[in-house]
């Protein structure tokens, strides 16, 4: 895979499939980054269809990602790739799991495991589940909530999940069965109930590979990136959470590399990683990482 960076201070290229990326996205005056590959391509055997990726609030460097199909089981890694545990929800189904977020709740931090995934655009209801983020890295975590939700116009296809450090939930459908929108959940989240969603502002009309396949809130909450296979594209997150599309910077990322890029998240130190599935037949999904420095 190929990574450009572009806004008006840098431009980065590098090669992987899971990149890590230090963001040069807080000042005008700043000067661009002096970028270094941390890591060697890395494959995933556990994760042939990773489609989300989360970075834990609660253990620095763990990241949680899963499968869209299969069993109901969220998968522990560490920075370098890895699989360091594994995580059992029993009583979640697995319907179209497409994305994964952590979160603020009552116990501190909460996982949000977003069943969301509607290739025909045909589910009644959408599903979220959420579960107390655990210190464990391995076995079986109880569901504490389940959110069920409808769109206000039509059913849609969506693998992006987005949740604010208020711990408002958003969801951004993937553009397949229309324009790519944005929909958000209301404030007061009632377990076991069916919501209903509110669609935010207009609409972005996705063009050939532009499908949202994931996106994600910074640790700060200053910054929102949503991803599709070949760029990322990054937005102040008052903007884009109020409906308006207008872009802060892109990343653009060459196919060729990353088999089927999935899922995106930033680390606790501004860092941005990729999680990609591994392209069918059940290949491993692939990682790697690049780390970016601010000149003095």
């Amino acid at each position: 895979m190929d990574l450009l960076f572009t806004n008006r201070w840098a431009r980065i290229v590098v090669c992987g499939a899971l990149v890590a990326i230090t963001l040069p996205l807080t000042s005008a005056a700043e000067q661009p980054p002096q970028c270094q590959p941390a890591a060697a391509l890395v494959r995933v055997p556990e994760l042939p269809e990773g489609s989300g990726l989360a970075a834990s609030r609660r253990t620095p460097g763990r990241f949680w990602s899963h499968n869209d199909s299969g069993d109901a089981v969220l998968f522990a890694l560490d920075g370098a790739g890895r699989v360091t545990g594994r995580l059992s929800l029993p009583g979640a189904n697995v319907e179209d799991w497409e994305a994964i977020a952590v979160g603020p709740c009552s116990s501190g931090s909460c996982i949000y495991l977003a069943d969301i995934g509607d290739n025909d655009a045909r589910r009644k209801r959408i599903t979220i589940y959420r579960v107390a983020e655990p210190a464990a890295a391995s076995g079986p975590v109880q569901v504490t909530d389940v959110f069920y939700a409808t769109y206000p116009d039509q059913a849609q296809d969506a693998e992006a999940l987005l949740v604010t450090d208020s711990g408002r939930l958003h969801i951004v459908t993937k553009g397949d069965t229309g324009p790519v929108s944005l929909y958000r959940f209301p404030t007061d989240l009632q377990s076991g109930t069916t919501m209903r969603l509110e669609r935010v502002g207009g609409a972005r009309v996705p063009a050939g590979k532009d499908r949202i396949t994931d996106g994600a809130v910074s640790p700060g909450g200053e910054w929102a990136v949503l991803r599709t296979e070949r760029q990322l594209m990054f937005y102040r997150t008052a903007d884009l959470l109020s409906g308006n599309w207008r872009e802060a910077g892109q990343a653009a990322l060459a196919t060729h590399g990353e088999p089927q890029g999935e899922g995106v998240t930033f680390g606790s130190d501004n860092s941005l990683y990729l999680m990609s599935e591994g392209g069918g037949k059940k290949q491993p999904g692939a990682f790697a990482r690049l780390t970016c420095t601010l000149s003095p």
